[in-house]
């Protein structure tokens, strides 16, 4: 049995105003390519198809046409939701590509839990048994009780993940031993697991007060393939548990990991083999910083390297200086003018923007919404630093509550 693994295409995501359809078109196409030349038998996307729940057209054409191209490949293809997808939108065409061998699970109803997947090899054998776990939303997991303190709260939802998890494991056991065949249980699951190391363009899950999930409480799945998590790695380091990562970069962070997808093979029930397919990097992101010398240097090393290729690097600059300089923006474009570079964002180092803050208005572009809390909280006296933390942390929890609302509007 031949699986690929993978997660957080974020179809439809704008880059500091930039499309990124070129991209994941030239990913789609080039996955297509990978699922033929090794002869995949099942490809799983851990949730995140789109990056929001109102997805451009563009992004749902993409979607659609790469379902259609799958059904030549005689690929079975899953499809979970993720917390940045809209339960509504993924169950629209739900029953329609049913038809075209792709099963789509954006949410679960505990009172209905979702029935282990089998999913069959090129002859049509069972290869494996898929418990499709798509991203928990809390209110489908518990109901909140008045009276209840955090930590109650978060047991109480720890709890009921960790029972879905080996209600559906024991589901698999029972499937497993009807078929009478020796083949592997997998798992997917969306969330962060504890220990896992994210990146800016990661927006974090806070559901309850559970921020992670101790991958201790997985029953003994034979893989678990992971998503919600953009930065490819192990957890635990259990070579079963994994997250695939995104297929390209969404923050400059992510700019220089090596992208890729999971093949994964399994003999019976053994997992014998795990590869990972390195993606081709569609679109250059690089992130320079120093002070004005500095990143003119950087700047003439980047020509210099690729001089020959015909492409655009999309670039983010943080300029480290002790001076005040108010034609920042007038050197840095002096310094670019050239149809190799295009600044996507110009920034002043953390320690900069700070000394400056009474002296220049900054601009959107440099702050993310916690900068600008931050900055509220600077200017307000505290009893003690556990109320800045208690404040901080509902905070996040209110950003992403109104998060999720969009997505599912």
């Amino acid at each position: 049995m031949r699986i690929i693994h993978t997660s957080d295409w974020h179809l439809g995501q704008y880059f500091f105003t930039k499309t990124r359809a070129k991209e994941h078109q030239q990913f789609l196409d080039w996955l297509l390519v990978q699922i033929k030349h090794y002869q995949v038998d099942a490809l799983i996307v851990a949730g995140d198809i789109f990056d929001t729940g109102s997805p451009p057209s563009y992004a749902r054409e993409l979607y659609n046409r790469f379902v259609v191209a799958m059904r030549n490949t005689q690929c079975q293809l899953i499809i979970l939701g993720g917390n940045h997808d809209s339960v509504a939108t993924l169950n629209e065409s739900k029953s329609l590509l049913a038809c075209l061998n792709t099963t789509v699970i954006a949410n679960v109803h505990t009172e209905t839990p979702q029935a282990p997947l089998i999913l069959h090899q090129k002859d049509n054998a069972p290869g494996a048994l898929l418990c499709a776990i798509p991203y928990l939303r809390p209110r489908d997991m518990i109901n909140s009780r008045s009276g209840q303190s955090g930590a109650e709260k978060q047991n109480a939802l720890k709890e009921a993940i960790a029972d879905y998890y080996q209600a559906q494991y024991q589901a698999a056991l029972d499937l497993r031993k009807q078929l009478n065949a020796n083949i592997p249980i997998i798992a997917t699951g969306h969330l962060t697991t504890i220990g896992a190391s994210v990146t800016d363009s990661v927006r974090e899950i806070y559901i309850g007060t559970l921020e992670a999930f101790s991958a201790t409480l997985f029953p003994e799945f034979d893989y678990i393939a992971l998503g919600h998590i953009h930065r490819p790695q192990v957890v635990n380091k259990s070579g079963h548990i994994r997250y695939s990562g995104s297929p390209i970069p969404l923050s400059f962070d992510e700019s220089g990991q090596q992208k890729s997808v999971c093949l994964i093979d399994f003999e019976q029930d053994k997992l014998t083999n795990l590869t990972l397919l390195p993606i081709p990097e569609f679109q250059l992101l690089r992130t320079i910083s120093g002070s004005l010398k500095e990143i003119a240097i950087q700047l003439e090393d980047l020509k210099k390297q690729y001089a020959e290729i015909d492409t655009t690097i999309w670039l983010d600059i943080e300029v480290s200086t002790q001076d005040y300089l108010s034609d920042i923006q007038t050197r840095i474009q002096e310094l670019t003018n050239d149809p190799l570079f295009d600044v996507i964002l110009l920034r002043r180092a953390r320690k900069q923007r700070q000394a400056f803050t009474q002296n220049e208005n900054e601009t959107l572009t440099e702050l993310t919404v916690y900068d600008v809390f931050e900055r509220r909280l600077e200017q307000h006296e505290f009893d003690s630093e556990e109320t800045k933390t208690r404040l901080t942390t509902l905070f996040k929890q209110a950003v992403e509550m109104a998060e999720q609302e969009d997505n599912e509007a």
